[in-house]
């Protein structure tokens, strides 16, 4: 699970909401009387899993806003259900209201989805994960990650210095399999080093050059299956990682399941994912 410590989480949410502020909230300026003490409740509005709680905590407890939550990470909620509610200044809520709802809400689609997708693959093959890509918001990179951990999927590469990742443009850019996994061996011993192959014949060259972990990048799970097939009649099957990745979505996810995978990635759960509704809403006015 990602933890980063509570004051950079602070920074980086206080930096969204000032995004959003520009030089102050108008609206509530001129409508909400200054001095109105209020409690709020933010509520789902549908079924799925919660994330980004903790987060939420951090920024209402910057804004002065004390908050209490119901609910944690993780939770699997129904509608209706409250995940939190708070107490502070009924313009200082009203103006961090976007911003809060905006990471509880794409965090809590992407646990969600996350945690569908991984329950359907456990129900076939028990021992294959559900990865994130690096297809993430900009800006958003950590909470998207955690979203998916606390949905129970893999994080895969957080930074390009995560992993030795040898991609189509660095093949053709070393002449080969073979040399791009020599020079990047050369170059590191403390980093794996995995290579996107897309046929068998390249998933060989891959295995044989030593690669720790070959991504069948946009294949079909019938070739990636075959593919497992004759690097086992070989004896490479031992030791290697198999991924697979491109094109994977909740339609096929089984089938690449069943074909002999580990790990299945997939960008969608971060550049895709449907946000979780949810509301902030205003009770009556409540004592200091």
């Amino acid at each position: 699970m990602l933890s980063l410590p509570r004051e950079l989480v602070k920074e980086r949410l206080l930096a969204f909401l000032k995004e959003d502020v520009g030089q102050g909230d108008i609206t509530s300026q001129l409508v909400v009387q200054q001095d109105a003490f209020v409690e709020a409740e933010i509520v789902a509005r549908e079924r799925g899993v919660i994330a980004g709680i903790e987060e939420a905590q951090i920024l209402l407890e910057a804004m002065d806003i004390s908050p209490k939550s119901f609910v944690r990470d993780g939770a699997k909620v129904e509608p209706g259900t409250i995940l939190l509610r708070m107490k502070g200044n009924a313009g200082d809520i009203l103006t961090v209201e976007r911003t809060l709802l905006n990471i509880l809400c794409r965090m809590s689609g992407i646990a969600t989805e996350t945690r569908t997708l991984q329950d359907k693959v456990t129900s076939i093959n028990p021992s294959a994960k559900v990865a994130s890509t690096r297809k993430v918001a900009p800006g958003c990179l950590y909470f998207d990650k955690k979203a998916v951990a606390i949905g129970g999927g893999d994080l895969h590469r957080l930074h390009l210095d995560d992993l030795i990742l040898i991609k189509d443009n660095h093949k053709a850019l070393a002449g080969s399999i073979k040399e791009a996994v020599r020079r990047a061996k050369e170059g590191s011993f403390t980093k794996k080093i995995e290579v996107e192959v897309t046929s068998a014949k390249e998933a060989i060259e891959a295995a044989e050059a030593g690669a720790d972990i070959i991504m069948f990048d946009n294949m079909a799970p019938a070739e990636i299956r075959s593919a497992i097939e004759q690097l086992k009649s070989k004896g490479m099957r031992r030791g290697i990682v198999f991924e697979a990745s491109g094109g994977i979505n909740a339609s096929n996810i089984l089938e690449y399941a069943s074909s002999g995978v580990d790990i299945m990635s997939l960008g969608s759960l971060t550049h895709s994912t449907k946000s979780l509704d949810m509301s902030l809403e205003m009770k009556s006015p409540s004592q200091r």
